[in-house]
Parts: structure tokens; sequence; C-alpha cells
């Protein structure tokens, strides 16, 4: 398949900021990490890579895509000011930014799954994955948007992407200066506004394919978690009703959140 490359100039004339292009890289994330730890300051930073030869998820999942077949992106956020408690936000605004990009662009219609995945029904479109630069408070945000790749090269049953929706548009520059666009406004929000923005809370409620599903959280050691989920608090955690009680589930506790049947 003949697959364009991203044309930087073109990403810069709808987008202007510190953007850089690679042909391959390991991981975006792991790139961007490291130029923090060399001593570069990456707040807003962005790093786009036409191939990811060990792309990474939640819990050191591993994910891959022949070349030029995603946006495959990372952006260094500073959040100064931002108390920790807010940082859970970070990938559910991001879910939010990518859903209304794509929507915008393509006309898919896209929703979050919680906490950190944009699927249409049951197909993973894009994962998204947060990291902390510790000591510093900068965090490092990646993402992957599936955009032409087919279903012979997907690395897993459950992936999908605009071109196997039927997506009219498929280009990249034009799709990643979007999603640059909604994201950047959806962080500024985020570092301004103390505590978690109403309007924030009430996109991603309005994007999200899990509140009001029945979904199963599979914890560590195969503890599972049964109910119905019913919001989101004001640290970004899930709130499950499990018939008995609610109980408050962040990101980090969980390993997989399913669909309870």
């Amino acid at each position: 398949m003949n697959r364009a490359a991203l044309n930087l100039t073109s990403i810069r004339e709808q987008f202007p900021g510190r953007i850089d292009v690679v042909a391959e890289t390991g991981s975006t994330n792991a790139d961007l990490l490291a130029r923090h730890a060399a001593g570069e300051d990456i707040r807003g930073a962005v790093l786009l890579a036409e191939h990811q030869s060990a792309g990474r998820g939640r819990n050191g999942r591993s994910w891959s895509a022949p070349p030029r077949s995603q946006i495959a992106l990372s952006i260094g956020v500073g959040a100064d000011g931002v108390p920790p408690e807010s940082w859970g936000w970070l990938p559910l605004l991001t879910g939010t930014a990518l859903v209304d990009a794509v929507t915008a662009t393509t006309g898919i219609e896209a929703a979050v799954k919680w906490p950190n995945d944009v699927l249409v029904e049951t197909g993973k479109l894009a994962g998204i994955l947060a990291e902390v630069a510790a000591p510093d408070p900068v965090i490092v945000v990646g993402l992957g948007l599936n955009v032409t790749l087919t279903a012979d090269e997907a690395p897993d049953a459950r992936a999908t992407s605009l071109q196997m929706l039927g997506a009219a548009q498929l280009d990249r520059d034009a799709l990643t200066a979007a999603i640059l666009r909604e994201l950047t406004a959806r962080i500024e929000k985020w570092q301004t506004t103390p505590g978690p923005d109403p309007g924030l809370v009430e996109d991603y409620r309005r994007r999200s394919s899990t509140l009001g599903s029945q979904v199963r959280a599979i914890m560590p050691g195969d503890r599972e978690i049964t109910g119905t989920a019913v919001d989101v608090d004001s640290l970004g955690r899930l709130r499950i009703d499990t018939g008995t009680g609610v109980v408050t589930v962040s990101a980090g506790d969980i390993t997989h959140l399913r669909p309870a049947d």
C-alpha cells in the first residue's frame, strides 16, 4: 500500500509549534522522556514518528503497526501549578480531544473508553499513554491513532482504523493538526482551571462509551469488581455501582476494564 509521508511544513502551517517528525523510533514517549532527562525543557514539544517499533500501552503492553499507517505522537505537558490529584484527568481530556478532532475531520463518531482508549462501537481506534517525567511536574502524553491500518495488518482483532470504518478523509497532516489544536486547547484549560473544569467533565461524560454500561474491572491478583459504571469523580476515577455500594477505582488500580458480559 502506498502511504504518503507526513508533511511537516503542511502540519506547521495548520498548527505552528515545536514539532519534529522522525522516520522510525522505538517509542515517542520514551524519546521525549529521554530528552527531558538530558536537560531539555519539553513543555509544548511534539514528536511524531512514522513508525514505532516499541510502542507501549498501559501496563507495558506492546503495540505495533506498519509505517505511515498511524498517527503516533507524544507531547510534553507542563503540570506546574496543577495539583497532582488532577493529573488523572490528562488521559481523559486527551481522549475527548481526539474524539472531537476525528469527528470534525472525518465525520467518524468515536467515543472514549475509560481510562485511555478511543473506540468506534467495540473496535479500538486509538490508545493513549501518559507518563510522568519525574521528579519534575512534566507529563508526556502519547497517542496512537489508526488511520490506514488494514484488518490483515492489525496486531489485535479488536483494532479498527479510519480506513476500515470508511472515512473519506484520511489526510494525516490535517488529522494531526486538528488533534494538536483540540488537545492543546484542552490542556491549556486544564492548566489554568483550579480543579477539574466543569466543561471538560461534561464533555467527557457525553463522549464516554463506559458510563452507563455494565463493566468488569479486573484488578491485580485477578480480583474483579462488576457493576454499572455510573460516573467519574473529581480526580478522573471511575465509580462503579456494584449493587451493594459504589466502588471508586483509578486507572492505576486496574489491569483491564471489560464489558460485564
